[in-house]
């Protein structure tokens, strides 16, 4: 302990107390947000084919409500293997307290995962696990008829009000993404002794950050999954993709540019420390990771792609190269926000620094652990109930899960 705390000392600059030696929030903090906007984004995309009409994103809707699925089941895992005593967190449910920002992201984050999302996915597939149900025998008849609550009405009218209620759903849960992510801005905004969260904008941009996010990561899965099923990604969707991509895209950096702009105009004291933390400590993450990486290169790579005479496949290839830039800038924005923003001292005149560790409850490999399980339960959730939408209208229909 002392050797650590001696390594951290050398990276100091200016003056800071020495309880802000050791960071309060880690790795999986930053975890936290980058998670829980991925499954707003998804969620999103998906309600622009079924509220907003967009027919060329038919084919990833279901992935992308299958996506916010996996993801959102792991979101609050990093926050309690951040606690101490995970078990405290029901505390908030049990015995709610409204004055606390926290617990009322409990609710809100319940409310989304009970009602919104699982609600939608069963509508949307009770139709097929009621087929599901008869076609099949054993344990995988009782299987599906247990997920679809012993349901086997399959008349004109029950559809039609299968369809009816995930509209309606889908218009509930778009106010509620906005408000899951945007809660977690708040969360950061509402500190105002820090100065580099204290932000009316920060809410806005974690929730249009977010939007880029879900959408880059779903057109990335819908890729690699085509590619794995031996077909060709459909080139309307991964172009109508790109489209809102960009435009999203354009969106969060044009926030992020005046909220850098409102603050330098407001020339606050905070502002040759916050000055200083840019140019020093965040400079890489900040400057060359989020900004070049994970957001100029992306827009250039979409807009050039996107409007431009290339080949088919060569446009493929580089929207997911720009989707997987993306994904890479988002998680560096999150870092930025969440340990840039303890990186300077209250007294505002000194700097420190953050050294991760690789094991640990909160180091390295515990995040990267976090960031595979939304991707296994994907998995399990796609051979469970096939999102494919070209399987219905070929012969090559994907088998659903084999429960024996």
């Amino acid at each position: 302990m002392e050797e650590h705390l001696a390594s951290v000392l050398t990276h100091i600059t200016g003056f800071i107390y020495p309880n802000e030696v050791e960071l309060q929030w880690s790795l999986l903090i930053v975890i936290y947000p980058y998670l829980t906007g991925l499954v707003a984004g998804a969620f999103i995309l998906a309600s622009l084919e079924k509220v907003f009409n967009v027919k060329e994103l038919v084919p990833t809707y279901r992935l992308a409500l299958l996506c916010a699925l996996a993801f959102m089941i792991v979101a609050p895992l990093p926050l309690l293997a951040h606690l101490g005593h995970p078990e405290r967190s029901l505390e908030m449910l049990v015995t709610p307290n409204p004055n606390s920002a926290m617990a009322m992201l409990g609710f809100v984050y319940a409310w989304y995962l009970m009602v919104v999302l699982l609600l939608e996915i069963w509508f949307d597939y009770r139709e097929d696990m009621v087929r599901w149900s008869q076609e099949s025998r054993g344990l995988k008849k009782l299987f599906y008829w247990l997920l679809c609550l012993g349901s086997t009405n399959l008349s004109k009218e029950s559809i039609e009000f299968d369809h009816k209620a995930v509209r309606t759903i889908t218009l509930i849960g778009i106010p509620s993404a906005f408000i899951l992510h945007g809660y977690v801005g708040f969360i950061f905004g509402s500190v105002k002794a820090n100065p580099w969260w204290s932000s009316v904008l920060i809410p806005i941009v974690f929730l249009f950050s977010a939007i880029v996010s879900g959408i880059a990561l779903v057109m990335l899965i819908y890729y690699v999954t085509s590619l794995l099923r031996g077909k060709q990604p459909d080139m309307p969707c991964m172009d109508k993709l790109a489209s809102f991509l960009l435009y999203a895209l354009i969106l969060d950096l044009s926030l992020e540019s005046l909220d850098f702009i409102h603050r330098l105009y407001e020339s606050e004291e905070s502002i040759h420390i916050l000055s200083e933390l840019i140019f020093s400590k965040l400079f890489i993450s900040l400057t060359i990771v989020q900004i070049m990486l994970g957001t100029v290169i992306p827009l250039l790579m979409l807009a050039t792609a996107r409007y431009s005479a290339l080949p088919s496949e060569l446009k493929r290839l580089t929207y997911v190269i720009a989707a997987i830039l993306i994904q890479v800038g988002i998680f560096s924005t999150r870092w930025n926000v969440v340990i840039g923003g303890q990186l300077f001292s209250k007294s505002l005149r000194g700097l420190t620094v953050y050294k991760m560790e690789l094991g640990g409850a909160e180091g390295v490999f515990s995040a990267i652990a976090f960031l595979i399980m939304p991707i296994i339960i994907l998995y399990v959730l796609i051979k469970i109930l096939p999102p494919w939408v070209d399987d219905d209208e070929t012969d090559a229909e994907v088998e659903p899960v084999q429960v024996s």
